[in-house]
């Protein structure tokens, strides 16, 4: 999100307040899965019953009994059938793209001051220098600066800078995959401040000339972490039509959301957002299961919008003179820590082992039931997860997640070298994480990978993948293949 961090930090000490109701959220999981799995808990002892109780007789005993056999036959036969048309459908990342702008581009910290000296008074502009130099991004960063700078932008040019990165990244992806576009059956783009009529959505439908029967969604106002969002609406779209594909595109046009008055609190994003897209590709054919990359093990959605301080926090408003812009309170990191530790209460259970989640039940019962003082334990999810792809929103989030979480450098490495390359590409960042440790060559058949989104409404978003098997950095060409020699850079802290 952004760097304006305020001296408050997310601490494990702001947790006893919010832990009072961990072991009402355990419980309601613990019936969400009894109720979603009943079905098995009932298949499984009838068949083990039958097995033990067939066991028992010889084959003389099943010759006079053929009338029997044939029931326990229909009956294994259907309860088979039933177990294998109610289970989820496997979803699978036939593989990813994340756009890389041409050099034109490219726009140094210093040049960027330039062009900012005749739009912003001193104070402005000394205000975003100050934030710029001390964002951890590189001057390697995109802008479409011609468009982009001075401000006087216009829908048409918006709208080509859309088409350029979301068709580029589009491109880029078909080509990998060698899947026809016209055999995509859902397609989904998120951008969250720029939503054009037509949507972004209609115009890849029209580029494309795909046909009538294809069912498109466009995703607006959701913050950075909509892609995630996107993930599990293909995810769910999928489950109800098989041998289908779901094409995820997230961006964000960076030019319609450049603030041009001297409100501080909405000139952060102007230093930070910088230009980029990806574009996902996902199936359920079990025919894709040998050539994708990672299969979808879950997602976790947390939406804090009831609370009005969380609502408010990230807000796009309108000035006297017209002047639009995002405003980011100083309520920001602590709303995106309680966001956060909601999200983990309900992912914990689903991918942590038994030991973390024994040791976190005991330090719940000692704080609530013997009154013990003793500071709450934060399971170690890197007994989860080897690889973490945290949306490089900004120096200071990153910063905050890696104390709370408890990560080395070699962990945050790819969110800070996605931060510093590309600088915040909303949405889409968490896609250049991924994309660097394939680059890397780190991908390693098993692995799991932690993708975690923040955005307006306030929303935290995880979603968990498995890798199918081993990424060759040889083989597989991404937007960092040319230059990965060359990270991690040295960032100054």
């Amino acid at each position: 999100m952004a760097q304006n961090s305020p001296n408050g930090e997310i601490q494990s000490s702001n947790l006893p307040n919010f832990l009072l109701s961990v072991r009402l959220k355990y419980v309601k999981l613990g019936y969400h899965y009894l109720i979603s799995n009943a079905i098995y808990l009932i298949i499984v002892p009838i068949l083990v019953a039958v097995g033990l109780h067939l066991s028992t007789l010889t084959l003389e005993d099943l010759m006079k009994n053929l009338a029997m056999l044939k029931s326990y036959s229909t009956l294994v036969v259907f309860l088979g059938t039933i177990y294998f048309m109610s289970r989820p459908r496997n979803v699978y990342l036939v593989d990813f793209s994340c756009y890389k702008p041409h050099e034109r581009y490219m726009i140094s910290k210093e040049r960027l001051v330039e062009k900012l000296t005749d739009i912003f008074d001193e104070s402005s502009l000394n205000f975003q220098k100050k934030i710029l130099y001390n964002s951890g991004l590189s001057d390697k960063t995109y802008i479409p600066v011609d468009k982009w700078i001075p401000s006087n932008f216009s829908l048409s040019s918006n709208q080509n800078q859309a088409k350029l990165v979301i068709i580029g990244a589009i491109d880029d992806l078909l080509a990998k995959t060698d899947v026809k576009i016209r055999d995509i059956g859902f397609i989904i783009v998120n951008s969250s401040m720029f939503n054009p009529t037509p949507s972004l959505s209609a115009m890849v439908v029209n580029h494309y000339k795909l046909s009538v029967n294809v069912i498109t969604y466009n995703l607006g106002g959701m913050g950075c972490s909509a892609g995630l969002i996107s993930v599990d609406l293909a995810n769910r779209l999928l489950q109800g039509k098989a041998n289908s594909y779901a094409l995820i595109v997230s961006t964000e046009i960076v030019s319609s959301a450049f603030y041009t008055g001297n409100d501080k609190s909405k000139l952060i994003p102007n230093m930070i957002f910088r230009m980029g897209a990806s574009a996902v590709l996902l199936s359920n054919r079990f025919s894709d299961r040998r050539r994708s990359k990672y299969q979808l093990m879950h997602v976790v959605r947390t939406h804090k919008g009831a609370d009005d301080r969380a609502f408010s926090c990230v807000f796009q408003d309108e000035e006297e003179d017209g002047k639009k812009g995002m405003s980011l309170s100083k309520d920001l990191m602590a709303v995106a820590g309680e966001a956060l530790k909601t999200n983990i209460t309900t992912l914990g259970p689903l991918v942590l082992p038994m030991s973390e989640q024994l040791l976190f039940f005991a330090s719940l019962i000692a704080r609530n039931v013997f009154k013990r003082k003793i500071k709450p334990y934060i399971p170690d999810f890197k007994m989860a997860f080897e690889h973490f792809c945290i949306h490089a929103g900004g120096r200071a989030v990153l910063d905050e997640l890696q104390k709370n979480l408890d990560l080395s450098e070699a962990l945050m490495e790819p969110s800070r070298m996605t931060l510093y390359r590309f600088g915040n590409t909303s949405s889409s960042s968490v896609w250049y994480n991924l994309a660097y440790s394939e680059a890397k060559g780190r991908i390693k058949k098993g692995d799991r990978a932690w993708q975690i989104g923040f955005g307006s409404g306030f929303k935290c978003n995880s979603a968990v993948w498995r890798a199918l098997k081993t990424v060759n950095p040889a083989k597989e060409k991404n937007a960092w293949t040319d230059e990965i020699d060359d990270f991690p850079a040295q960032v100054s802290r």
